[in-house]
């Protein structure tokens, strides 16, 4: 039965029938009548953020944790353009949010109004869908529709634009039930069965297989990523993921060939290069994994599941596209394999999985620790040991820390670990961990970071304080853009051309000045009685981390170069640079 009421409390009541608990925004003029009828209930918690960038990144991390839409509301103009970051990066993440935003009154829209701009033209190519409703009619309708292409197929952000004439504007309400489909929208989650049982046959056959897996596995669902595991565990194959499909598969598993790409491990890189079957499941082929196209993978077989049919043959084509949903397949190609045989193919792949562990003891995660200052590898490994018996979340800025952080840190469940990958966009981690930290109050919540990055949105560790969320923010301080420094040094001559920040703050005296708790440690010594007092620590905290300034995250494969022309750190026991031949060229 319909219900009549303003377009302002329609939003708040579809945002109750939809299961939303917690929003992100920051008020405005465009949005007013929003936010008093906010004011006016108590079932929804509003999260004033201290910059709509923050509000979205906010979003992302508590849809990346929970599997639910994130929820933004800001105001026209500004507040939708300071919002836009945070849209692209979901949009090539897949993280599904539902973004409201206010506009100038239908009759002033076009005229160069106050705090107006063309929110749906600036958002069309960084959102999955959006729209702009001009009718109280049309709005309920929109309303879940937006929350279904969110959320289905392939998850991204959907922008809804809503006048503020149309929030003031009177109208019959429907629930979702009858408004949640799109006549044009349909995505495909069953996977072709040819399709499936022929991808079963070459599993059978290869001799040199391995599971590329994405993030996709984690839209997935937990189901997904249960599944992946079972058919690793009656296949027998290795497994290797991309930056965004971490904690899919455990760390701790012999088969975990460890992170692919760009800053992926030896082993990973030389199986995808060597290998005879490549089994993506729900990765993109972005270009931090492939690497050089041409010398990509070069002799084998690929399969490709993906619930996104564009994204089939878009960078790498492909022998066998699957078009479905990851979680779909998989159970398929359990059930399919379980007809076939009940049997793994260790026997059969192990001269395969021997020379795989040739690779694995190059040790090429190996560093040199003095003992007289903190290496960033070794706190990200005295980190994660101090909450290895905790229910943790890891969200991460970009750079080096965020490599680092993907290498060291162990993830043996999905959702745990909150990056930007796709983006790489600086200031994502900080509000990041607090909105993971609204989903899973009582959780360990951790930003490792980095001093540039971290300042990019610092802002919002008031909000933290401000809504008692104990999130914990582990600053790897080297002083440098160091990921900028890097490439500098590698590809530029060492000329660190305005990569080293001459002026940082204090953090431990920002941290009290917004209300937080401040730790500084730079005694490799003292780093884990450091760690432990920020642990106990009930509030938010700022840990300012000394670490080695010119550290290099390795192994790397240089842009533009294969998987085996990899560098390697000098500690590992082949030499510094591998050549296409996998020969040292040191």
């Amino acid at each position: 039965m319909a219900e009549q009421m303003t377009g302002a409390e329609m939003v708040v009541r579809a945002l109750l029938d939809q299961g939303v608990e917690h929003v992100f925004g920051y008020p405005g003029g465009a949005v007013l009548p929003i936010y008093d009828t906010l004011f006016q209930q108590d079932a929804l918690e509003h999260v004033l953020v201290r910059h709509e960038q923050g509000a979205t990144h906010m979003a992302e991390g508590y849809a990346r944790s929970t599997g639910k839409v994130g929820v933004v509301l800001v105001t026209s103009g500004p507040g939708a353009t300071n919002a836009v970051t945070g849209l692209t990066d979901a949009l090539l993440d897949s993280i599904p949010m539902v973004c409201l935003t206010g506009q100038v009154p239908t009759p002033l829209i076009g005229s160069d109004a106050f705090q107006e701009c063309d929110t749906v033209g600036i958002t069309r190519s960084c959102t999955k869908h959006n729209y702009l409703v001009k009718r109280i009619e049309d709005l309920p309708r929109v309303l879940h529709e937006a929350f279904h292409i969110a959320s289905s197929g392939r998850p991204g952000p959907v922008v809804v634009d809503i006048p503020k004439d149309v929030q003031f504007a009177l109208g019959d309400y429907f629930k979702p039930q009858t408004h949640t489909d799109h006549k044009s929208y349909r995505p495909q989650t069953e996977g072709d069965l040819e399709a499936i049982s022929e991808a079963v046959d070459l599993m059978l056959k290869a001799r040199k297989p391995v599971f590329y897996t994405g993030g996709g596995v984690i839209n997935s669902g937990p189901e997904a990523s249960e599944r992946l595991r079972e058919l690793a565990e009656l296949t027998g194959f290795p497994v290797t993921s991309t930056l965004m499909g971490l904690g899919a598969f455990p760390a701790s598993s012999a088969q975990w060939l460890g992170m692919l790409g760009m800053h992926g491990t030896y082993e990973a890189n030389l199986a995808m290069h060597d290998c005879d079957l490549m089994i993506n499941i729900g990765a993109r082929f972005d270009d931090r994994i492939t690497g050089r196209i041409d010398a990509f993978s070069p002799n084998s077989t690929k399969i490709h599941v993906d619930i996104d049919p564009s994204s089939i043959n878009k960078n790498v084509t492909v022998d066998l596209p699957i078009v479905g949903d990851c979680g779909h397949v998989l159970e398929e190609m359990i059930r399919i394999w379980r007809t076939k045989t009940n049997e793994p193919r260790t026997g059969a792949i192990k001269p395969w999985l021997d020379e795989i562990e040739s690779w694995r003891k190059v040790g090429c995660l190996g560093y040199e620790n003095s003992g007289k200052i903190i290496k960033p590898q070794f706190a990200i490994e005295r980190l994660a040991d101090a909450v290895r018996d905790r229910d943790v979340y890891i969200t991460t800025e970009v750079g080096q820390h965020q490599m680092w952080a993907a290498q060291y840190f162990p993830f043996e469940k999905p959702n745990r670990f909150m990056t930007s990958g796709g983006l790489g966009t600086m200031g994502y981690g900080l509000p990041a961990a607090v909105g993971v930290q609204v989903a899973h109050r009582d959780a360990v919540v951790i930003d490792i970071a980095g001093e540039a990055s971290v300042q990019m949105t610092m802002q919002e560790f008031s909000t933290a304080v401000q809504f008692r969320l104990p999130i914990k923010v582990f600053v790897l301080n080297n002083e440098y853009m160091g990921m900028v420094r890097q490439w500098q040094e590698l590809l530029h001559g060492s000329r660190y051309s305005q990569s080293y920040s001459e002026s940082l703050p204090d953090f431990v005296k920002l941290a009290e000045a917004l209300g937080g708790k401040g730790i500084r440690c730079e005694d490799p010594n003292k780093l884990d009685a450091a760690i432990a007092e920020m642990l106990a620590h009930d509030g938010p905290v700022l840990f300012d981390c000394r670490v080695e300034k010119q550290e290099n995250c390795l192994p790397m494969i240089p842009s533009g170069k294969a998987h085996n022309e990899m560098i390697l750190p000098d500690t590992a026991d082949i030499g510094n640079i591998i050549d296409e031949k996998g020969k040292s060229l040191v």
